[in-house]
């Protein structure tokens, strides 16, 4: 996964963001912009990553067997020390990586990825929000804490729903979504899609994704409109009318409430 390596090789074309790196007592905590990407190293600390959107690439963790994977959206992922990983991605993902640097060892001793964990969720929301806002005063400590805490391999986990949202699924899904983000989209033409009911369809993804097939569709147009917005003479008016908002305000206020800055001030952070 991408937020596994300690040193990430990204290939071109550059990040649309810089990296966003806030060391706090025995912590590294790192936000990797959506990237391609392709590395291969020995984990030398326990490492715990988190995916806000989907991801897909080849991988080999902790064997010599490289195969595809798919990371789905608000997926939490762990890689114990000493664990080899092989990963690459045409595009990658904005990921979330947190890593502890005193040498005490992290729970969990098997490396997993894909987890849907609720509370991860709402951690790794705060901590992109105070990354992407340049806090230097937040919980810092206890919020790498609070995330280690989730990666505890004795965690129960739901088994999957039958006919959820499979990787094959969500690839599909994606398509249909990124193809229409300039215009209106809704939920049961997602589930007339996937050949589900519109009731079925949104218990699958918010058992798939940890949740709402809605937020999941503003997620992808903010995050579109946040690659957009890397073109220094496109205007924000018009970044928002191609992503499918109802105007630069109510872009402007998506933006606030998934990650706790306006566009304007994202936009100033570009290189």
């Amino acid at each position: 996964m991408q937020t596994m390596s300690p040193t990430k090789s990204v290939l071109n074309p550059p990040p649309t963001e810089p990296v966003r790196r806030v060391e706090a007592g025995p912590w590294i905590l790192e936000l990797l912009p959506a990237s391609r990407y392709a590395t291969r190293y020995v984990a030398e600390a326990s490492a715990i990553g988190f995916a806000f959107a989907s991801q897909r690439g080849l991988h080999a963790i902790g064997s010599d067997r490289v195969q595809p994977f798919d990371a789905v959206p608000n997926g939490l992922a762990f890689v114990p020390v000493g664990c080899d990983v092989l990963s690459e991605s045409p595009t990658g993902g904005e990921y979330l990586r947190v890593l502890r640097t005193d040498g005490l060892t992290l729970k969990g001793e098997r490396a997993f990825n894909n987890r849907i964990d609720a509370r991860a969720i709402v951690l790794a929301m705060k901590i992109r929000a105070a990354l992407l806002q340049g806090s230097t005063e937040d919980d810092w400590e206890g919020w790498g804490l609070a995330l280690a805490e989730r990666i505890d391999d004795k965690q129960r986990r739901d088994a999957p729903l039958h006919g959820s949202i499979d990787a094959r699924r969500m690839r599909r899904l994606d398509e249909f979504i990124d193809a229409g983000l300039d215009g209106p989209l809704g939920v049961q033409a997602m589930a007339d899609l996937l050949g589900l009911s519109e009731g079925y369809f949104m218990r699958a993804f918010k058992h798939t994704t940890g949740q709402s097939p809605h937020r999941y569709l503003i997620d992808r147009r903010v995050a579109k409109a946040r690659a957009l917005m890397r073109d220094p003479t496109a205007r924000l008016a018009a970044i928002a009318h191609d992503c499918g908002f109802s105007s630069q305000a109510h872009m402007a206020t998506a933006f606030r409430l998934r990650m706790g800055i306006s566009p304007a001030k994202l936009r100033q952070a570009l290189p």
